[in-house]
């Protein structure tokens, strides 16, 4: 039985809240919003998702009242704080104040917060709806400096509201706001056992195949190289065959590396294809990032066809398998009421259409990061392959930033710390504030002290001025004080441009591991902005991350003396005039620029 049922309201989030209570140890399904009172009467609880929409817009996704009468207690994250508030006549306002990021919540006594060691938390905010009156029989719980009703309960009927994000890493104690809820409100039992998914995942590929064959996409990541290897363990030889396409956005030895290890499995398991040519003439002339992603998207699938035709294969005989993992599905909007945030390259139409048409196996399609490593350890893949760093299937393309117009930099506008100098960089990159996607100008920042002040201060700047989604510090200038002087010069996706991201990737790689801090990060993109002194003249963008599963990240702290070893290194690259240091979390902006 399905004790817990998270209902989507299309929050980025959604499939976290899932994921933290399968860590618990307690089996948790994801629904639509608009499942039937009926359906889920037997549940042991319910929790309402957050969600890029507003309760008081009529076309907003909406449950079926009737689950208030269930007498199953029910938990309502952000959106489903307001809608539980909305459906059940308290009041819910467009706030003046719209929260994105850590605030501090004082909380009162409540079951959700029993046995928490304080009563002031940090939390996870990205609301822009308040609720500023609670049904009758709630009461407030919790408050923070801008939201007087951040919890709130009904105890007598088991129903629960908050503003916050517990599933979120940031968020203190929210593993045990959900523990409360799970195991102490809802009764639940311990029946999950991650470590037993090999099996479910290999007979659902049995299953799906049902005597067809898999023409695998691999794209050199981690997921697709564990999804490949499910496929290949769960069909065996002769029913798997990977195609690894060379696109010319690989990083260093990425082909030799990917095709060594499929090789391994069986002789004829991989097929390599140097495409690259079809990948930079499509993509000639083409700065902006969806249509970047989408291009790849087609061209991918275009080439698979290609090549599918070139080896003689005969389409009834085969389907076509990717390495997609839940995000991919969730930023691309793939979940009703979801917002996109950025299309994924295994999300394109085209793609779209042949899963319509059940063409498509992805076995890792309900996974996180966190649980496709353990996939893989369980398939006994080795240590570098399951714990290499992130590398998203576009590669290279969407870390090598591209535009179509020329403009300077110019001096910051808003007030900064006293000494700091700051100014805007008019790229603009992608990130997600709420559960929108945000389309938003970088601000560099110098003189800001050490990484802890500078992070502090890029999360109050996104949360005060929603053009700047992205705060960098000046790492390293050839000539001249910051990023001043500099501008964005007309630039798109050649082969020129990509070797230079390619050797600074593997020069920033090389130091890391040298410094055995490979391992301590859990992804490190390295990106290129077309800024410079003159054209041609580049800035490299350092973003190391930390996080779990990449749906939310923290910036990763270095030591300085690494900083300025990589720095350095990269100064000694020609066409390098500036080396920023990206400061920012995961939101506001996302992982990669692009």
């Amino acid at each position: 039985m399905n004790q817990i049922v998270v209902l989507n309201a299309g929050g980025q989030y959604c499939h976290l809240i899932a994921r933290r209570i399968r860590e618990l140890g307690v089996h948790a399904v994801v629904a639509d919003i608009g499942r039937s009172a009926k359906e889920l009467a037997g549940v042991r609880g319910i929790i309402i998702s957050g969600g890029p929409a507003s309760v008081l817009e009529p076309s907003s996704p909406q449950v079926d009242r009737a689950i208030y009468d269930l007498g199953v207690p029910i938990l309502g994250i952000c959106y489903g704080h307001q809608l539980i508030a909305h459906d059940l006549r308290g009041r819910v306002k467009a706030g003046t104040t719209k929260e994105y990021g850590q605030s501090s919540l004082h909380h009162g006594n409540s079951a959700l917060f029993s046995g928490l060691p304080v009563r002031d938390l940090t939390v996870w905010m990205s609301h822009g709806d308040t609720v500023v009156g609670v049904p009758e029989g709630f009461e407030a719980i919790g408050s923070t400096a801008d939201c007087a009703i951040a919890a709130m309960e009904h105890a007598g009927r088991r129903l629960f509201g908050l503003q916050f994000h517990p599933e979120v890493v940031h968020t203190e104690f929210g593993t045990d706001i959900y523990r409360n809820f799970v195991f102490a409100v809802c009764g639940c039992t311990e029946d999950w056992d991650p470590r037993a998914q090999v099996e479910q995942v290999m007979a659902e590929i049995r299953a799906r195949a049902a005597g067809r064959k898999v023409f695998f996409l691999i794209s050199g990541g981690v997921d697709s190289t564990v999804a490949f290897y499910c496929c290949y363990r769960a069909l065996g030889p002769g029913r798997v065959l990977g195609l690894y396409v060379d696109t010319g956005f690989m990083r260093e030895g990425d082909v030799e590396a990917i095709e060594h290890l499929v090789r391994e499995a069986g002789r004829d398991a991989i097929h390599v294809a140097d495409r690259s040519g079809d990948f930079f003439g499509r993509l000639a002339g083409v700065t902006n990032p969806e249509r970047k992603r989408t291009i790849i998207g087609d061209t991918f699938l275009a080439v698979q066809e290609d090549e599918f035709a070139r080896l003689g294969l005969r389409e009834d005989e085969w389907l076509l398998g990717q390495g997609t993992i839940y995000p991919d599905t969730i930023e691309s909007g793939g979940a009703r009421h979801s917002a996109k945030i950025k299309t994924h390259h295994n999300r394109v139409d085209r793609i779209q259409a042949l899963i319509e048409q059940g063409k498509v196996i992805e076995p890792l399609v309900e996974f996180y990061k966190d649980e496709v490593r353990v996939l893989g350890e369980q398939l006994g893949l080795p240590h570098e392959v399951v714990w290499r760093h992130p590398f998203p299937g576009p590669g290279l393309a969407v870390r090598c930033v591209c535009s179509d117009v020329e403009a300077r930099v110019e001096p910051a506008s808003m007030p900064l710390p006293a000494g700091v100098a700051g100014w805007i960089v008019p790229v603009r990159t992608v990130g997600v504030q709420g559960d929108e996607r945000s389309y938003s100008n970088m601000l560099a920042i110098q003189n800001v002290g050490d990484l802890d002040a500078a992070g502090a201060f890029a999360r109050r700047i996104a949360n005060e001025h929603r053009g700047i989604n992205r705060v960098t510090v000046v790492a390293h200038r050839r000539q001249g004080q910051g990023v001043a002087g500099l501008a964005i010069r007309p630039s798109s996706l050649t082969r020129e441009r990509i070797a230079l991201l390619r050797e600074a990737d593997d020069t920033v790689t090389r130091i890391v591991r040298k410094h055995t801090l490979y391992d301590a990060i859990w992804q490190f993109p390295v990106g290129m902005i077309p800024l410079g002194s003159a054209p041609g003249r580049e800035t490299i963008v350092l973003r190391p991350v930390n996080s779990r599963d990449g749906m939310t990240a923290d910036f990763a702290k270095l030591p300085p003396a690494v900083v300025e070893e990589i720095a350095d290194a990269l100064a000694q690259l020609a066409p390098v005039d500036a080396v920023l240091y990206d400061v920012t979390d995961k939101p506001p902006a996302t992982i990669e620029l692009e």
